[in-house]
């Protein structure tokens, strides 16, 4: 997974693709919400905003 991170960096700043960033981080962040609230009460609340 590491290594992935760091190839996506390395490609952005060699080619100078830096408006990817806020895409991937925004896809990071939501993929992470809904992996942590897929277990929680609060579920079925977060997937009706999606």
């Amino acid at each position: 997974m590491l290594s992935l991170m760091s190839e996506i960096g390395r490609y952005m700043t060699a080619r100078r693709k830096w408006w990817l960033f806020p895409i991937i981080a925004v896809m990071v962040l939501v993929g992470g919400l809904l992996v942590l609230a897929q277990g929680s009460a609060l579920a079925p609340f977060i997937y009706t905003v999606f």
